[in-house]
């Protein structure tokens, strides 16, 4: 079976990022909103985000909420952020893979990859 899970680290900081809210949306001919989630002390989402019946082929997009967690943990940040929500689009494939989309976080850059 299939499964979608995410990583958030704080770059800046050196540590897990945690507290940090997640949306996962489909993006098919009307994007919709599947879940919303929040990452833990290890900033980790207690389960999968997407799995079983639920995982299925197509595009998706997960949106992390950079700035409502930069703002608490950052200190003095300039206004507007730089960064605010971070939409990471991707596409499923396999439909019993783990996919794994990780997210590297500074308030001002990041980066992301499939990781295992």
């Amino acid at each position: 079976m299939g499964r979608l899970t995410t990583h958030v680290l704080d770059t800046a900081l050196g540590k897990p990022a945690g507290g940090l809210k997640i949306e996962l949306w489909s993006h098919g001919a009307v994007p919709a909103l599947i879940s919303a989630h929040e990452t833990n002390e290890d900033g980790r989402v207690d389960r999968p985000i997407l799995e079983g019946d639920a995982f299925a082929t197509g595009t998706y997009e997960l949106r992390f909420f950079a700035g409502d967690y930069l703002r608490r943990t950052c200190g003095t940040l300039p206004d507007p952020l730089f960064l605010d929500v971070v939409p990471i689009r991707f596409g499923i494939a396999e439909a019993d893979g783990h996919y794994h989309v990780p997210l590297l976080l500074s308030p001002f850059g990041y980066s992301t990859y499939r990781g295992s």
